[in-house]
């Protein structure tokens, strides 16, 4: 699964990387989560509030940073 985390670096977006690597890892997805902070490629996705998550070509989440537990019914929704 291919993953990315959306945000320009923020104390918000630090969190939401780190929770959503904790959340493939509690799930046992194999994930590829990638951090983009590049304000001109995440404006590219279309995503004006950050941080946001992206599955594949989805986004899933914008403005906000879920708990662990949230991101973890996101990643199963979206397998």
């Amino acid at each position: 699964m291919e993953i990315k985390v959306l945000g320009t670096g923020c104390a918000k977006c630090k969190t939401l990387e780190k929770n959503t690597r904790d959340a493939a890892a509690e799930l046992g997805i194999e994930a590829d989560v990638k951090k983009v902070e590049d304000i001109m490629e995440i404006m590219g996705y279309g995503v004006s509030r950050t941080p946001a998550i992206m599955i594949g070509n989805k986004i899933v989440v914008a403005g906000k940073a879920p708990s662990t537990e949230e991101i973890k019914k996101i990643l199963t929704q979206n397998q």
